[in-house]
């Protein structure tokens, strides 16, 4: 009987935790990329499971009773098609992307619109990656032609992204020998001879990237001048960035690229209030310690630019909060 009394209290117990907490998913991207370890330092930031010491405790300043997870994945179109279905809270995804999901334009032309894509914040700027091994020869987007370059996996919005440059400089799938690989796969291939080039989208460093530069002999390509200026002139979400000297082993000058925002999105069926409250725990003194503390790209994860780049409609409560915070109108 004693037992039995214990288990009963014990499954209660469990009942009523299980009732006040809440699972918050984040759909990220590739292990090897940028999206995963920043995906996990906002879930850390954000999560206040129930029993955890509150913010005024000195315990976890995120929403109380939330427990939020980074999920690895193929990245934003991956991350969006996921959300509309259901199966993830959240996601983060390029803002071409995004913005071609949320409108059924460009890519998504011709397929159901996203339309209940909402957005909580634009995160940092992506830079373009192309990456090739020494002995391929390559040193312009040019030189691509004929060779084995991966353009990332389906799903990708570097996949996305990697079409729209090889269009802008006059090539196309067929002018390569296309395959279809993450960056870490793509790394491994290169490290065994196998690839000359391959393409990838993210805030630098990009840890898939950084370890292959201190292992094998790489350089980092310009997308650059008049196919990069055809670019920009196009599409309205890029911009010109570079990525500075030093930033991977041999890298002996700056590199010019294109970049694109990397926003955080949700769905429209999430309650305001919930939204609101990790939008307001997104922006407090704890996450700021912990992005700035926790990844190169964490630093340029600001309020001032939260609303930037947006070309979809925020989430009510991610609006509410911006607009108490004054940088939303």
């Amino acid at each position: 009987m004693l037992l039995g009394l214990v288990l009963t209290i014990g499954l209660s117990i469990s009942s009523a935790s299980a009732q006040d907490m809440a699972f918050f998913r984040i759909g990220t991207g590739g292990t090897a990329g940028t999206y995963y370890p920043i995906g996990g330092l906002i879930a850390n930031a954000i999560s206040n499971p129930p029993g955890s010491r509150s913010c005024e405790e000195g315990g976890s300043c995120g929403v109380p009773g939330l427990v939020a997870t980074a999920v690895a994945s193929n990245g934003s179109v991956g991350n969006i098609n996921a959300i509309m279905g259901g199966t993830l809270e959240s996601g983060f995804a390029q803002a071409d992307v995004v913005t071609w999901a949320q409108t059924g334009t460009g890519i998504w032309e011709g397929k159901p619109a996203a339309d209940k894509l909402r957005m909580i914040a634009n995160l940092y700027p992506e830079s373009l990656h192309l990456v090739a091994s020494a002995e391929s020869g390559i040193e312009s987007v040019e030189d691509l032609k004929g060779k084995r370059v991966s353009l990332d996996e389906p799903g990708s919005g570097t996949l996305v992204d990697a079409r729209i440059v090889l269009e802008g400089f006059g090539l196309g799938e067929k002018d390569i020998d296309a395959e279809f690989l993450k960056p870490d796969q793509a790394a491994d291939r290169m490290r065994d001879g196998a690839m000359d080039a391959f393409f990838f989208v993210g805030g630098y460093p990009a840890g898939a990237i950084a370890e292959l530069a201190s292992q094998h002999d790489v350089r980092l390509i310009p997308i650059s001048g008049e196919g990069a200026d055809g670019i920009l002139e196009q599409y309205s979400f890029f911009t010109a960035d570079n990525v500075p000297a030093g930033t991977y082993e041999g890298q002996d000058a700056d590199v010019a690229t294109l970049s694109v925002g990397a926003q955080w999105v949700t769905s429209a069926d999430l309650p305001e209030e919930l939204v609101y409250n990790i939008t307001q725990a997104l922006w407090n003194d704890n996450t700021r310690a912990l992005l700035d503390a926790g990844h190169a790209k964490g630093k340029l994860i600001q309020l001032d630019s939260a609303t930037s780049g947006v070309g979809i409609p925020f989430h009510p409560g991610a609006e509410k909060f911006y607009k108490e915070a004054g940088v939303l109108q």
